[in-house]
């Protein structure tokens, strides 16, 4: 079952990642004002917003992580009775 679950997690991933990126959007839209979140390299930026961006992106994309893959091992555990870490 365990190889069952690599492919599937792979894809559950990829999905969330497209979640983080729409939540992060919407949330750099709601902070900032603008549609997009300032390039590391962008002129018309102060470093404050550049970093600030990050933060909240880095931020946004670990909790969403966290929480899909912790919710499919969670789900694997109850159809399976198995831990991933066994």
């Amino acid at each position: 079952m365990k190889l069952l679950y690599r492919p599937l997690s792979m894809l559950i991933s990829a999905l969330g990642g497209l979640v983080a990126a729409a939540l992060f959007k919407r949330v750099w839209r709601g902070v900032s004002g603008e549609d997009e979140a300032p390039e590391a390299t962008s002129p018309d930026h102060r470093t404050r917003e550049v970093l600030l961006a990050a933060l909240l992106q880095g931020a946004i994309f670990g909790v969403v992580k966290a929480g899909i893959d912790r919710a499919g091992a969670k789900g694997y555990r109850k159809l399976t009775g198995e831990h991933l870490d066994d």
